[in-house]
């Protein structure tokens, strides 16, 4: 539902993923006609491929669309990243996560907290597989392949010798930029935030569209930057004082890399980032986002890495599915 051409066709390239055997050619619009668009798709492949199994991962709308197909197909399903709940029927997200749950046979979770979840949702525990998080195994890999990388090759190297100390926003859910009175509470804390320090912020297309649209006025102090690819990204926001998102993954990515973060949600459905992580949940309330920001800034917290995020939850699946075959 965040689909943007350019930046898909960046993540494929860089991020070394084989070109896709099927382009479903969904592209973005409304949740109720893109999925449509994927079901009508996929339901062809499967009718060519007939595969055994159906795996889909996350909670985007292609998750809840290629489920519903296989099920409905008769071919099992398996959903990476099961189990998180955010108890927000309001996000789209929790919607495709708790449908996709519902119908799937072999439930891939990367915390504790979705394996409490799944248990109470009536799930039984053969089925549920405690694996960590491939997400994590791309970052790690990633993470490792920059350091051969000289540093004066990425495009925000100059930004980074400029500017010792800066924080790193991402803004992107429909919740937050879409109310001019909520997008106008982040933005005040925001400015106010700037005066501190700069705050390096890559702008997805769609928020671009919703400051223009909704007339919200940032600091100067606000870098802002067209949409950056995944190495791009996190060569700016490894190195950030804390980073600022609406973002699930990179609740995730920064406490993984130990880098401090602060959620501007009202919820998570990644608690473990907060219990243990490095990630502080402040709402969307001005004072909230600023209190959580100092404190993110004042206080050294000490932050543990979650269970098995250490780049094998790929590996561990695939052992996983070679057995039930």
């Amino acid at each position: 539902q965040h689909y943007d051409h350019e930046m898909s066709q960046a993540f494929f390239e860089e991020l070394e993923i084989p070109e896709p055997a099927y382009h479903l050619e969904a592209g973005s619009g409304s949740h109720a006609l893109q999925t449509a668009k994927i079901m009508i798709a996929f339901e062809k492949v499967c009718d060519t491929e007939k595969p055994d199994l159906v795996m889909v991962v996350g909670d985007v709308n292609s998750t809840l669309a290629c489920s519903v197909v296989a099920k409905k197909a008769g071919i099992k399903v398996a959903h990476v990243e099961a189990g998180l709940r955010s108890f927000d029927l309001a996000m789209p997200e929790e919607i495709n996560r708790m449908v996709t749950d519902a119908i799937s046979d072999y439930f891939f979770v990367t915390e504790e907290s979705g394996v409490q979840n799944l248990l109470h949702e009536g799930k039984p525990m053969e089925r549920i597989h405690y694996v960590g998080h491939v997400m994590i195994d791309n970052l790690l890999y990633q993470f490792d392949k920059m350091k051969n990388v000289d540093g004066k090759l990425f495009a925000s190297y100059a930004l980074k010798q400029k500017n010792s100390k800066y924080a790193f926003l991402t803004l992107h859910r429909p919740s937050n930029v879409d109310s001019q009175q909520i997008f106008g509470q982040i933005a005040s804390a925001l400015n106010e935030i700037a005066d501190q320090r700069p705050i390096f912020f890559p702008v997805h297309p769609r928020t671009k569209k919703m400051i223009e649209q909704l007339n919200i006025k940032l600091s100067k102090n606000i870098v802002m930057l067209p949409p950056l690819s995944f190495t791009e990204s996190l060569f700016l926001w490894k190195d950030a004082e804390v980073v600022l998102t609406d973002s699930g993954g990179l609740q995730e990515e920064t406490t993984a890399l130990g880098v401090p973060c602060v959620t501007i949600r009202e919820n998570t459905e990644r608690p473990i980032t907060v219990q243990i992580g490095t990630n502080i949940l402040a709402g969307t309330n001005k004072e909230d986002i600023i209190r959580a920001y100092s404190e993110s800034i004042e206080k050294a917290r000490h932050a543990v890495v979650p269970d098995k995020w250490d780049g094998k939850a790929s590996e561990r699946i695939w052992e996983i599915l070679k057995q039930k075959s």
